[in-house]
């Protein structure tokens, strides 16, 4: 009678885990809500704290908007 409830318990868990497995897939970590969509082929999201998925948590300055949106190059913005 536990090896069925074990049985069960695991088929539960299986089921369980592919569908918030699933689910995870269709979010993007970085991007903001309704950006991070198929059309976006490189997988680049916007600049900006309001394309971000995570509200910064200090005050957003001008060198943080300019390093943003210099990403994914390697040179610093022009005042920095």
């Amino acid at each position: 009678m536990a090896l069925i409830r074990l049985a069960a318990l695991a088929a539960a868990g299986a089921i369980g885990y592919r569908y918030f497995n699933k689910l995870r897939g269709r979010e993007h970590a970085a991007f903001a809500a309704g950006q991070g969509d198929d059309s976006n082929f490189a997988q680049v999201r916007s600049s900006g704290p309001s394309a971000m998925a995570d509200k910064p948590k200090r005050k957003w300055t001008e060198v943080d908007e300019e390093s943003d949106q210099s990403f994914p190059a390697s040179d610093p913005p022009a005042n920095y």
